[in-house]
């Protein structure tokens, strides 16, 4: 066996077909880096055409770590090589097949493909979650994966070791049909030039949709999975914009994604002889347009005419909230992707965006563009990576209700023999959560820590919840911990050693919800309530608690609440995915849990003052009052006689906060933590003013005061009730001085009064 010669052929059929070959160099890791060396130097790609992925550079091409894949977003490559030596990392396998071109080669670096699944690799060693060790962690998903390399088209395997062609994967496929040029739309408002450059019926479509961006007020959404061409249209859209003089500003992850956008933008202002200025992120036109680059933390200080938004999905959706106030704005977004970042864009910004003033419409692009349709190396990661997972059709679940459903513990082994259950399950996930990725399908089939438990409806999962066991920790690793070590795969445990100083919170085992996803069909029917219900049931003689952490939301947050799990901690940084501070929440299950659960509970009613006044003093007031609502303590406000006097008169005498707020937090914490002593925008006024200390002005415009003067007086009415259930007998003394007569009459007024009348 010549090996050259085989990849020559593989090469030759892809370049061909305009498809991708992938070829598996199985064996020791010096033969198959010497393999790998051997072939390419032989081959008729350019060292500037190939990427190396792997921790040694043992080829004179560009070397990206195998942790750094994100990098290659938006970028093509003739030849990728991946060696996997050290770790198979599935979400860089994901991104690095989406980054071969049509006509290009995959070379994939691998021990002998037989002993692979039982071997333990640097992936398995994230999954090998304390208590547990690497031994507990199984190899099901490289066994899938080999398997399918068997069986897949378009794959050859090389034994490099003994010399053997495993398999020649070539395909053979018969003539395409040539269809010809697509049609061009007559009397666009883009340069014809630029839908000449539009290489599909698809992209010519997509490009007619961004033309909506000449008109102010209007959103437009282009969605494809990878290599469909989403970034060119929306290059050639810059272009066009820019000719007729827009300030167009462009904005993605990374600048590196946007080098096709940017190409494709180049080319147009070239052709129409109108790039007076030309550099790597900044294009100018004679007429003052342009285009031009900004990360997404610019997004608040930049006031462009036009945004392009590269890669929504991988963006986090607290940024794209900044871009609603843009006039016009774009967002390419990747629906079946590789980047391993979810589907944040679809899942939470999409409500927001249909919400907004923007009037929006959604384009969708189907026919690849970097290679032919049914390119087998596309067709074989999408299934060995579960990309195109998808919940059962609605029609197999639609009459799913608590009663009708089974709950099922799904073990690993049984999803990793059953397709169809193992696709119907993640694709749930997938369909559900913004942070679903092909190293969830790894953990789901290896983690020792990990189950998986489901409503089936006639044989279809209606319902799915992934749990992570945690804590149970030795003595030696909590004191780690709490001496500032970091432990994964617990995140509870470690949260409340670490930051909030319990060095026994790692004693506890509890289960955490990791994900749960109902289908959208047969969503609030009380289906996640009684998968929870169940999973309680089943686990609460083996664990302390369950837990949870997310995201926080309003309905999230009465949800879980809902649910039996109560507030212990937000954090004090907003998450990069969903752009929410989280919630950590807990459930106890037995005495212990119970311990754990009321320390932190009755800390976090403590020090939740202090945090609303800095870190979360930008917090969404609702989520703040649902947090609190979910605590699960008694609320008794401990205050001086002084402090009481204080409160009393502002609420029902000539008494006013400003001369001394710290009296009046811990009463306000207590009626946020009872929830049913105040309205809703009474509740808001203590959030916004009591407690995140925000100026009167802002205050009272935000929640519907006519005037200042009113928003003052609101809040002495919000504290009669407070002052009534939690006040001590001098306080109650203070209202009873002012509970006849006229003397409370225009307190809180300061020396504004302008004669308004309250709302």
């Amino acid at each position: 066996m010549e090996l050259p010669a085989v990849a020559a052929s593989l090469l030759e059929e892809a370049r061909a077909t305009n498809e991708r070959r992938l070829l598996v160099l199985s064996g020791g890791h010096e033969t198959t880096q010497e393999a790998a060396r051997t072939l390419l130097e032989a081959l008729p790609i350019g060292v500037s055409e190939t990427t190396l992925i792997g921790p040694d550079a043992f080829l004179r091409c560009e070397h990206v770590d195998p942790k750094r894949t994100v990098e290659l977003l938006g970028r093509t490559r003739q030849a990728i090589v991946y060696d996997a030596h050290d770790a198979l990392l599935p979400n860089a396998l994901g991104r690095l097949t989406g980054a071969v071109d049509g006509g290009g080669l995959f070379v994939l670096l691998a021990p002998p493909l037989d002993s692979w699944p039982a071997r333990r690799d640097g992936f398995d060693e994230g999954l090998a979650v304390p208590p547990f060790d690497l031994k507990d962690v199984t190899g099901r998903f490289r066994e899938r994966l080999v398997g399918l390399l068997r069986v897949h088209p378009g794959i050859a395997i090389v034994d490099v070791d003994a010399g053997v062609l495993e398999r020649d994967g070539l395909v053979h496929p018969a003539p395409r049909i040539e269809y010809g040029s697509p049609e061009l739309p007559s009397g666009s408002g883009f340069p014809r030039e630029a839908y000449e450059r539009c290489l599909t019926a698809d992209q010519i479509g997509a490009l007619e949709a961004l033309e909506a961006l000449r008109e102010n007020g209007r959103a437009v959404v282009i969605e494809s999975d990878r290599g469909r061409g989403k970034s060119s249209a929306a290059g050639l859209a810059a272009g066009s914009l820019a000719v007729g003089g827009d300030d167009v500003l462009v904005t993605a992850p990374e600048a590196r994604s946007t080098d096709e956008l940017f190409s494709r933008a180049r080319e147009l202002l070239t052709e129409l002889d109108a790039l007076s200025v030309d550099e790597s992120r900044l294009l100018e036109t004679p007429e003052g347009g342009r285009v031009r680059f900004a990360l997404p933390t610019a997004l608040g200080t930049e006031r462009p005419d036009v945004l392009l938004v590269d890669e929504a999905a991988a963006i986090p959706v607290r940024l794209l909230e900044r871009t609603l106030s843009i006039g016009r704005v774009a967002y390419t977004t990747t629906v079946r992707g590789y980047e391993g970042t979810g589907r944040g864009f679809s899942v939470r910004f999409r409500d927001r965006l249909e919400e907004s003033d923007l009037r929006s419409g959604t384009r969708r692009l189907s026919e690849p563009i970097r290679y032919a349709p049914g390119d087998p190396v596309e067709v074989w990661a999408f299934r060995a990576l579960l990309l195109d997972a998808a919940p059962p059709v609605a029609e197999l679940v639609v009459d799913a209700d608590p009663d009708s459903v089974t709950y099922r513990r799904l073990t690993r082994d049984e999803l990793a023999d059953d397709e169809r259950l193992l696709r119907e399950a993640f694709g749930l996930l997938v369909a559900a959560h913004y942070r679903t990725e092909p190293d969830d399908l790894a953990r789901l089939l290896d983690a020792p820590n990990v189950a998986v438990r489901a409503l089936i409806h006639g044989g279809h999962v209606a319902s799915v919840a992934l749990l992570a066991r945690e804590g149970g920790l030795p003595s030696e690793t909590r004191r780690d911990l709490y001496d500032g070590g970091r432990i994964r795969g617990n995140m509870i445990p470690d949260l409340l050693t670490s930051q909030l100083r319990d060095e026994e919170a790692g004693v506890p085992v509890g289960h955490r919800v990791l994900r749960i996803a109902t289908h959208d069909a047969i969503r609030s029917r009380g289906l996640g309530s009684r998968l929870l219900a169940e999973i309680r049931d089943e686990f609460a003689d083996e664990v302390d608690w369950l837990g949870v952490g997310y995201g926080a939301t309003p309905s999230l947050l009465a949800f879980w609440d809902g649910n039996g799990y109560s507030t212990v901690h937000l954090s004090t940084t907003r998450n990069d995915a969903s752009g929410e501070y989280s919630a950590i929440m807990l459930s106890p299950t037995s005495e212990t849990g119970r311990e754990l659960h009321d320390r932190h509970a009755e800390w976090f009613a403590e020090r939740i003052e202090g945090m609303l006044s800095d870190p979360l003093d930008d917090a969404d007031p609702d989520v703040v009052r649902a947090a609190l609502a979910a605590t699960d303590v008694e609320a008794s406000p401990d205050l001086s006689n002084r402090a009481w006097r204080h409160v009393a008169s502002a609420a029902y005498g000539p008494g006013t906060f400003d001369t001394a707020p710290g009296s009046f937090r811990p009463v306000a914490v207590a009626g946020l933590v009872d929830g049913d002593v105040l309205d809703e925008r009474r509740e808001r006024l203590l959030v916004r003013k009591v407690l995140q200390g925000r100026a009167w002005d802002g205050v009272a415009d935000e929640l519907g005061f006519v005037s200042t003067r009113m928003c003052m007086r609101g809040l002495g009415e919000a504290f009669e009730p407070l002052v009534d259930r939690y006040g001590n007998e001098t306080a109650l003394a203070e209202k009873r001085r002012y509970a006849c007569g006229d003397e409370n009459e225009g307190r809180n007024e300061g020396d504004e009064n302008d004669g308004g009348d309250d709302d």
